[in-house]
């Protein structure tokens, strides 16, 4: 079956970096589009990142752009989220997303 693992996740101060994956298995991986959200607490889960089935095009919220980049091994089947410059906004569960399927998410905190 579908299954989508989501690490990476932690707590960093405001400016720093993480790096989520995302492993993916379970469907042909380099087929689909995928994608990455965030829930903050209290909050309504808001689409972060699209990736397309190459890793030639993505699209970012207006709120992360310059600062978070998404990317894709398909010999891997992993997705991945480079976070810069971190801000607490930021603050979340990051979820990977193929259509109708989700992971469990990684939490993320950005705070001194």
């Amino acid at each position: 079956q579908v299954r989508l693992v989501e690490s990476g996740g932690g707590l960093v101060q405001p400016g720093g970096s993480l790096r989520l994956s995302c492993a993916a298995s379970g469907f042909r991986f380099s087929s689909f589009n995928m994608r990455w959200y965030r829930q903050a607490p209290g909050k309504e889960r808001v689409l972060v990142a699209i990736i397309n089935t190459t890793g030639l095009s993505t699209v970012y919220a207006e709120s992360v752009k310059g600062r978070f980049t998404a990317s894709r091994d398909n010999a891997k089947n992993t997705l991945y989220l480079q976070m810069n410059s971190l801000k607490p906004e930021d603050t979340g569960v990051y979820y990977c997303n193929a259509a109708s399927d989700w992971g469990q998410g990684t939490q993320v905190t950005v705070s001194s």
